[in-house]
C-alpha cells in the first residue's frame, strides 16, 4: 500500500509542474520556423497566420526561413528541438508527402513531429497551351494517344507535387507524356506558355494569371470540391478519376511528444486564427482556402499523403536518391 500511495505521489509530481507550464504557455515567443526562403506563397500564409495567432495566445511568433536541403534542414531543426511548445514549423506537401515519399531523408515525417493542425490548401489545375486543340479531359486524354511521343509536360521539379500530380494522371489514363522538369515552377510555365511544352499540373495560385488571360486552359482541378476561383472547371473527381484529390496543403506541427495540453491550446487558438473571414480574405491571394482540423484529423492526413505518394513512386518507379 506505502509503494502504491508513493507512485502516486509520484505521478502527482510530475504531472503538476506539466499543468501549470500548460496553463501558462506560452510565457515568450515562439520560433515558427518556415522550411522556404523568405518571399513567396508559403512564406507568406506563415506570416499571415502567425501574426493573427500570435494576438491570440498573447504572445509573439518569430517566422524563422530555414530554406536548405528543399525542407530537409527546418525538419531537422524542428526534430531535434525541446518539446516544449517554443519551436513549431509550418509542415506543407512537399516536407511531410512528396519528399518522404521519393527519396531517403535524414528525419521520419510522421514519428518525429507532433500534428497540430492544418492550415488551408489550394489545388492543383491541369492546364495546357491554348494551342491544343482540346477543351475537356477527355479530349485531352485522345489528343495524347492519337500523337505518341510528340506531348511533354513540365513540372516545378523531379519528385515535386506538379511532378507526381501528372504521374498520377498518366497511371490513371494510360496516356504518355514526356516529363520535363525544371528548377521551380515559373520556368516551367513559361515553356507550357511558349509551347515547348504542352501541359502540366500547376499549383492554383501560380497558374492563374495565365488560365485568366487565355493563355492557358484549364481542363480540371484537384480536390473534392471546384474551387470558388474557377467556378466552372470540373474536379477530377467529377469527370469520374475517385480520389484523385491531390492538393498543395500547408500545416503546423512542433517536435515529437509535445504535451496534449499544449497541443490542445495551439490547435484551438489556430481554429480560431482559420475562422476569421478576415483570413480567408488574406490566403485568397495564394488561391488557399483555410481548412481547419484537429490535430488527430491532420495528423491522419499526414498519413495519408505520404501513403498515396509512396504508392505511386514505387508503382512509377520514381526513387530520386538513386
Amino acid at each position: 500500500m506505502k509503494r502504491r500511495h508513493l507512485l502516486q505521489a509520484a505521478s502527482a509530481a510530475i504531472a503538476l509542474p506539466r499543468l501549470a507550464l500548460a496553463q501558462s504557455y506560452p510565457t515568450k515567443p515562439i520560433r515558427y520556423i518556415c522550411p522556404v526562403a523568405a518571399g513567396g506563397g508559403n512564406d507568406m500564409i506563415s506570416r499571415v497566420v502567425t501574426e493573427r495567432w500570435g494576438r491570440l495566445l498573447g504572445q509573439t511568433f518569430v517566422v524563422d526561413n530555414q530554406s536548405g536541403g528543399g525542407g530537409v534542414v527546418a525538419c531537422q531543426i524542428t526534430a531535434r528541438a525541446p518539446a516544449d511548445g517554443y519551436t513549431l514549423m509550418q509542415g506543407y506537401v512537399a516536407t511531410h508527402g512528396t519528399t518522404p515519399a521519393t527519396r531517403k531523408v535524414s528525419y521520419d515525417a510522421i514519428k518525429d513531429f507532433t500534428p497540430i493542425g492544418m492550415i488551408g490548401a489550394t489545388p492543383n489545375v491541369l492546364a495546357i497551351n491554348d494551342a491544343v486543340p482540346a477543351k475537356t479531359v477527355k479530349e485531352f486524354i485522345d489528343y495524347v494517344k492519337k500523337n505518341p511521343g510528340k506531348v511533354s509536360y513540365g513540372s516545378a521539379g523531379a519528385g515535386s507535387l506538379t511532378h507526381l500530380t501528372m504521374e498520377l494522371f498518366k497511371q490513371e489514363t494510360g496516356a504518355f507524356m514526356l516529363h520535363i522538369p525544371y528548377r521551380g515552377i515559373a520556368p516551367a510555365i513559361n515553356d507550357v506558355l511558349g509551347g515547348q511544352t504542352q501541359a502540366m499540373f500547376p499549383g492554383l495560385a501560380a497558374a492563374l494569371p495565365h488560365l485568366r488571360s487565355g493563355r492557358m486552359r484549364a481542363l480540371a482541378v484537384t480536390g473534392k470540391q471546384r474551387s470558388p476561383q474557377l467556378k466552372d472547371v470540373p474536379t477530377m473527381e467529377e469527370i469520374g478519376f475517385k480520389g484523385f484529390d491531390a492538393m498543395q496543403w500547408y500545416g503546423s506541427v512542433g517536435p515529437a511528444n509535445l504535451p496534449a495540453d499544449i497541443v490542445k491550446r495551439l490547435n484551438e487558438t489556430q481554429v480560431a486564427v482559420l475562422k476569421a473571414p478576415d483570413l480567408a480574405e488574406k490566403l485568397a491571394g495564394e488561391a488557399v482556402e483555410p481548412w481547419p482540423m484537429t490535430p488527430e484529423q491532420f495528423g491522419e492526413y499526414i498519413r495519408a499523403d505520404i501513403a498515396r505518394w509512396t504508392r505511386l513512386a514505387k508503382a512509377r518507379n520514381i526513387r530520386l536518391d538513386e
